[in-house]
C-alpha cells in the first residue's frame, strides 16, 4: 500500500483507519529510518487535519501547530505528539474548547501520548519567555491545519524573540545541558545509555539546532546530521522491539535492536551509538566554546571601542610553540605555520594546548587534518617528545585528544587505534570504552611520573597497555606484538621497545599475582622477577598497574590491593637487587672537546660551538635517535656558578634543553688546571636559533656579574600574562644512596619549564656544594636530572647534609 493509499484510508475511516494505516507503516520492512519517520509524520498530519477540519466551521483565526520533535517531522513509533491549538482570541472560549476536545480525545482514545496546549500567540510568547523548554519546542513550530498566517506569524515572532534574547537564553540552555549531562552521564561510554537525555544524545543535537537558530554561533556540521540520524534509527528500533516509548537502550534489548537494524551484534550496535554520540558531544563542545567567545567579545568590545576611540581591535596572539599561538582562549596556528611542510605540527600543537590547559581550535585541527603529510618511519625525535608531552599533561589531555580524534588525526598517527576506538567493555568494573580507558590511564600515569626514572615509557605503556583488545585472543599477548610495532615506529630504540613490550604483556601480572598467589612462596617472587627482568621495568610496572586500576573504575583499586601489590614489588625488588651501581665512567673527550677546553683555558673565558643534529637515516631505529635541534658545547675554566649561568643564558634566549651533561675535564699533561665542559642538546621554543656569538657575549656578562640573569628572567616572566596551564605533579628530589662512591647523587624529577635548570643550579650553588658532573634529560614535559655533587673538599656529602640539600631543593622547586 502506498503512502497516498494509507492517507486516504486514515481520512475515510477516522481513528480506526489511522490506527490501521499507522500499524501497516510501522510493520513495513522496506521502509525505515528518515523515510518512515517522515511518512508517519505525514500520515499523522493528514489525520489531525481531518479532525481539525471536521470541528472548525471556519478555520480563520485558529490553527493547529506541531512543535518539538513532531514539528521537525521526526516521529518515532512511540513518540509523543506535541501540539498547540493556536487562536487569535476572536472566537469565544467555548468554541475553541470544543475544537480542542474534538482533536485531543481521539488521540487519547488510540493510546498515543499527547503534549498539548491552547494559546494565543501572545500567550505562547509569554510562556516561552518564562520556560526555556517551551521556547525550544516552538522553534520547530510547523503548520498542520487552519489559519496558515497565524502559524507563520507566531513562528516569525518566536524566532525574533529567540535571536534578540540569545545572549541571555543561550547560557541558560548551556546550563540546562550541563545539568542533564551530570544526571544522565555520557552516552558514548554507558552500557545502558539513554539515547535522548545522556550527553551526546538527541537533546544535545536539538540544542545545537537552537544555537544555530540564534545566529550567534553554529555547530560544526560535518557528520552531525548522520549522527543524529543514527541515534533516531536506534530509537525507532528500540520502540518497535519493546512496544514502549522508551529511550533507554537496556542490555536485554540490545541484541534485538541490533538484529532489527541489520547489525552483527550488540557490540557493533553500541559502537555505532558511541561514535554518533562522540560526534554530537564534540560538536557541542566546539559550539558552546564559540558561544562563550562571542558573548565575551560582545561584552568587551564597547569598552574597547570607547578606550580606543572606535575601530575593531586586533585579537591578541601569544606564542606557545613553533607554529602555534593562543588567541581568544583557544590554540590556533600561527600565520607563518605551514602544515603541509611540518608533519610534527599536529602533535606540537596538541602538546602545547594540553600543557596550557586550552582547547584546540576547530579550524586549526581541520586545517592540519587536511594539509599535514604523514610522519616518516621512525618518527623524528621531536614527534615522540611531543606525544609524550601530550600524554603527560593530565586531565587536559582528554579534550585535546578528542579534538584530534574527531578529525581522524589519531588513527592517522596510530593506525592500530582504530580497533579500540569506541569499543565497549561489557564488564561491570570498567566505566569507559577501551580507547577512553587508555587515555584515562595515561592521565593517571601522569600523576606518577615523579616515581619513575623513565616517565616517557610509563606514559606510552599506559596508552598502549590494552591496545590488544581489538584483536582475538588474550589481549595482553596481542598487545605485546602491537606495542613492539608501535614503539619502533614512533622511534624508541630496541631496549626501550623491549621494555614497552614487557610492560604491555605483563600489565596485569602484579595485581593478579598479589591477589591470587602466596607471596611467602619463593617461587611466586621468582616467577615475577623472571618476567619483569630488571629494577627499572619493575618500577614502571608498579606505576602502570596503579594507573590502570584507577582508570578502570572505583571498584578496581583499593588500599588493600595497593598494599598487596606494594608488598609484592618490595619482595621482587629484593630478588632483583645486584651489586651497587657506580657512577658511569665518562667517555674520553673528543678532539673538538679538547680543542675547546684548551682555548677556554688560554683565553680565560667561555668558548662555544654549535653543531646541528640529524635523525638516523634508516627505517629501523639504530640506537637512541638524537633529539631534534643542535648540540651546544661550552667550555669554561673551572669556577663557581657555571651551571646556573649557562642554563640562565639559554632560558633567556628561549632555548629548550633536551639533554645536558656537565663534567670537569683535566687538561693534557703539562697544562695545569681543569675546565668545565658542558654538552647540551637544545632546540628553540619557536623562531630561529640565536648565534653562538650572542650566547657567548651574554654568558661572559653573567659570569663577570654585569648581567643579572635571574632578574632578567623574572622581568620577562612578569611581562607575560599568566595562563592557567596544567597542574603538574609536585617536584620530587631524592638522594640516590649507594649510587656512587665518589660523590653524592641528587636526583631531581620535575615538570620542565623555562629556567628550571638555572633555578636548580642556583640552589645547588647556594647550598655550597660543587657539581662534579650532571646528567640532565627532558622526556616530554618531564625533567629527569641527576647531579653528582661533593663538598668543597671534593668528598661525598654526609648523610644529613645530603638530605638537607635535597629537602631545600625540593621546597624551592615546589614554590
Amino acid at each position: 500500500m502506498t503512502s497516498t493509499d494509507m492517507r486516504t484510508e486514515a481520512e475515510d475511516s477516522g481513528p480506526s483507519g489511522y490506527a490501521a494505516a499507522r500499524l501497516r507503516l510501522l510493520q513495513e520492512g522496506a521502509r525505515s529510518g528518515p523515510p518512515r519517520r517522515a511518512a508517519l509524520a505525514e500520515l499523522t498530519d493528514d489525520w489531525l487535519s481531518g479532525l481539525f477540519d471536521a470541528g472548525a466551521d471556519q478555520a480563520r483565526g485558529i490553527s493547529l501547530v506541531a512543535v518539538g520533535g513532531y514539528g521537525r517531522g521526526e516521529l518515532s513509533p512511540r513518540s509523543d505528539l506535541d501540539l498547540v491549538l493556536l487562536h487569535d482570541g476572536s472566537a469565544d472560549s467555548g468554541t475553541v474548547a470544543a475544537l480542542a476536545d474534538r482533536i485531543w480525545y481521539p488521540v487519547w482514545d488510540l493510546g498515543l501520548a499527547l503534549d498539548h496546549s491552547v494559546r494565543t500567540p501572545a500567550e505562547a510568547r509569554k510562556t516561552a519567555g518564562e520556560d526555556l523548554k517551551v521556547q525550544l519546542g516552538l522553534l520547530d513550530a510547523r503548520h498542520i491545519a487552519g489559519d496558515l498566517g497565524l502559524t507563520a506569524g507566531l513562528r516569525t515572532a518566536v524566532l525574533a524573540d529567540w535571536r534578540n534574547q540569545a545572549p541571555k537564553r543561550l547560557p541558560e540552555l548551556q546550563e540546562l545541558c550541563a545539568e542533564r549531562a551530570e544526571r544522565q552521564g555520557e552516552l558514548q561510554y554507558l552500557l545502558e545509555p539513554d539515547l535522548k537525555e545522556a550527553r551526546g544524545g538527541l537533546r544535545d543535537a536539538t540544542a545545537l539546532r537552537a544555537v544555530a537558530a540564534s545566529w550567534l554561533a553554529d555547530a560544526p556540521r560535518e557528520g552531525l546530521s548522520d549522527a543524529r540520524k543514527r541515534l533516531l534509527d536506534v530509537r525507532d528500533a528500540l520502540h518497535l522491539a519493546t512496544g514502549r516509548a522508551t529511550d533507554r537502550l537496556s542490555l536485554q534489548e540490545q541484541d534485538q535492536v541490533a538484529a532489527d537494524l541489520g547489525l552483527l551484534d550488540a557490540d557493533t550496535l553500541l559502537r555505532q551509538v558511541y561514535e554518533a554520540a562522540r560526534v554530537v558531544s564534540y560538536a557541542s563542545d566546539v559550539t558552546w566554546r564559540e558561544v562563550g567567545r562571542v558573548l565575551r567579545s560582545r561584552a568587551v568590545r564597547p569598552r574597547l571601542r570607547a578606550m580606543l576611540g572606535g575601530g575593531k581591535p586586533a585579537p591578541e596572539r601569544s606564542p606557545l610553540a613553533e607554529g602555534v599561538v593562543e588567541q581568544d582562549g583557544e590554540v590556533v596556528l600561527a600565520r607563518a605555520a605551514r602544515p603541509e611542510r611540518d608533519p610534527v605540527l599536529p602533535l606540537r600543537a596538541a602538546a602545547a594546548a594540553a600543557q596550557a590547559g586550552l582547547p584546540l581550535s576547530l579550524h586549526a585541527v581541520r586545517r592540519m587534518a587536511a594539509a599535514t603529510r604523514p610522519l616518516p618511519t621512525p618518527w623524528p625525535a621531536e614527534a615522540r617528545e611531543q606525544l609524550v608531552t601530550l600524554l603527560g599533561s593530565g586531565p587536559s589531555t582528554i579534550e585535546v585528544w578528542e579534538a584530534l580524534e574527531a578529525e581522524g588525526l589519531i588513527t592517522r598517527l596510530l593506525p592500530d587505534w582504530e580497533r579500540v576506538r569506541c569499543r565497549p567493555q561489557r564488564n561491570a568494573v570498567h566505566i569507559w570504552t577501551v580507547d577512553r580507558h587508555l587515555i584515562e590511564t595515561a592521565v593517571r600515569a601522569a600523576e606518577f611520573t615523579r616515581r619513575v626514572h623513565r616517565p616517557d615509557l610509563l606514559l606510552v605503556s599506559a596508552l598502549l597497555h590494552d591496545i590488544g583488545k581489538g584483536w582475538p585472543g588474550d589481549h595482553s599477548v596481542a598487545g605485546e606484538i602491537i606495542a613492539r610495532d608501535v614503539a619502533a615506529r614512533i622511534g624508541f630504540d630496541r631496549a626501550d621497545v623491549a621494555t614497552l613490550a614487557t610492560l604491555v604483556r605483563h600489565h596485569l601480572l602484579l595485581v593478579e599475582t598479589a591477589t591470587r598467589r602466596d607471596l611467602e612462596d619463593p617461587a611466586t617472587v621468582t616467577s615475577v622477577a623472571e618476567a619483569v627482568g630488571s629494577q627499572g621495568t619493575l618500577e614502571l610496572l608498579h606505576a602502570l598497574t596503579e594507573a590502570d586500576a584507577l582508570a578502570t573504575g572505583p571498584a578496581a583499586w583499593s588500599s588493600w590491593r595497593g598494599s598487596l601489590v606494594a608488598d609484592l614489588v618490595k619482595r621482587v625488588s629484593a630478588a632483583l637487587a645486584g651489586d651497587d651501581p657506580e657512577e658511569p665512567e665518562a667517555a674520553a673527550p673528543t678532539a673538538e672537546q679538547e680543542r675547546l677546553a684548551i682555548e677556554a683555558f688560554r683565553t680565560g673565558g667561555p668558548v662555544l660551538a654549535l653543531r646541528a643534529q640529524t635523525e638516523p637515516p634508516t627505517e629501523e631505529p639504530s640506537g637512541d635517535p638524537e633529539p631534534l635541534g643542535v648540540e651546544l658545547l661550552v667550555a669554561v675554566p673551572d669556577q663557581e656558578g657555571v651551571l646556573p649561568a649557562v642554563a640562565g643564558v639559554l632560558a633567556m634566549h628561549r632555548l629548550t634543553v633536551r639533554t645536558a651533561e656537565l663534567r670537569a675535564l683535566d687538561l693534557p699533561d703539562g697544562v695545569p688546571g681543569s675546565v668545565l665542559l658542558l654538552d647540551w642538546r637544545v632546540a628553540a621554543e619557536y623562531g630561529s636559533l640565536p648565534q653562538a656569538t650572542r650566547l657567548r657575549a651574554d654568558l661572559v656578562r653573567v659570569l663577570d656579574g654585569s648581567l643579572d640573569i635571574s632578574g632578567r628572567l623574572a622581568e620577562r616572566d612578569a611581562a607575560y600574562p599568566r595562563r592557567r596551564g596544567i597542574v603538574a605533579p609536585p617536584a620530587r628530589v631524592s638522594v640516590a644512596s649507594s649510587a656512587s662512591r665518589l660523590a653524592t647523587v641528587i636526583e631531581v624529577r620535575a615538570h620542565d619549564a623555562p629556567g628550571l635548570l638555572h633555578r636548580i643550579g642556583r640552589a645547588l650553588e647556594n647550598a655550597h656544594v660543587r657539581v662534579r658532573s650532571a646528567h640532565v634529560s627532558t622526556l616530554g614535559a618531564n625533567a629527569v636530572d641527576a647531579f653528582y655533587v661533593t663538598g668543597p673538599e671534593g668528598a661525598p656529602l654526609p648523610g644529613e647534609q645530603a638530605a638537607s640539600v635535597a629537602r631545600t631543593l625540593e621546597d624551592m622547586l615546589r614554590e
